[in-house]
Order: C-alpha cells, then structure tokens, then sequence
C-alpha cells in the first residue's frame, strides 16, 4: 500500500478556491472526500481562514458569510486537526507562514500547498515540502 500524502493548505489556496471553481485549488478541495490524501489543520489555522475568507475585499459579494462559514465546515469536515505544542517562531519571514509551519511539523505534513513558494524557504529542514496546487494536483492525479 503507498503512502497517503498529509498536506497544509496555506490559506492563499482556499482563497483560490473560494474564489474560482476553475484552477488546481478548488480541484483539490473537491477530491477531499476521495481521500487520495489527508489535510491537517490546527486551530490557529482554522482561525486564519476564518478571518481572511471573511474578509469583505476577498469574499466575492455574491457569497454570503454563512457560505464562506460552510465551506470551511465542509474543508474541516474531512481534516485532521492537530495541537501546536511548540513554537518555531521566529523561522519564516511573516509570522503567518509560522503558523502554517507549525501546523506542519505538528501534523506530520508532507507538504505545504502555497500559491507562495518564497515564503516558505528553508522548510526542507523539517522534511517538508513547499508544492503549488497545481503541482500538487498533478501528483494526486497519478495516484
């Protein structure tokens, strides 16, 4: 049996999916119930799609919050959640792309899926790999 691959997905990747039902992240989010691969989540993280999705200049006006709220339901729905016992900080340039390491090396992640790949310099040190979604994608196609 192959190994399932367990992933971050930064929030940049739910904002694309959110955002258009077109490109690689809202193909990922969609496979989620096939279980080709495992996302895992920590509170922190939750926290920060919450507050971001939310936001009135990245929501799209035609999607109400209570939208915004299931869909990250529906992406909590299939995650694992992990607790962050220790910090990594200061590690990457923008605190928020700590939590998302953190969130990583708690879980066990393969992978961090990011649209920005140069925010996560230096995580290979941690056996994790910073991937775009459509790279990422093309990997859980050939499973």
């Amino acid at each position: 049996m192959s190994k399932i691959w367990r992933v971050i997905f930064d929030t940049n990747v739910l904002v694309a999916a959110l955002k258009s039902k077109n490109g690689a992240s809202f193909q990922l989010l969609s496979m989620l119930k096939l279980k080709k691969f495992e996302i895992a989540l920590s509170l922190p993280l939750y926290m920060e799609y919450r507050d971001v999705l939310m936001r009135s200049h990245i929501k799209p006006e035609s999607i109400s919050n209570i939208e915004v709220q299931d869909f990250i339901d529906e992406v909590l729905k299939y995650a694992d959640t992990y607790n962050i016992y220790f910090l990594l900080r200061p590690w990457l340039k923008d605190e928020k792309d700590d939590m998302v390491l953190e969130a990583a090396v708690s879980s066990g992640a393969d992978f961090i899926v990011t649209f920005n790949l140069k925010d996560f310099d230096n995580i290979e040190l941690f056996g994790i790999e910073a991937i775009t979604p459509k790279l990422f994608l093309e990997m859980v196609k050939t499973l």
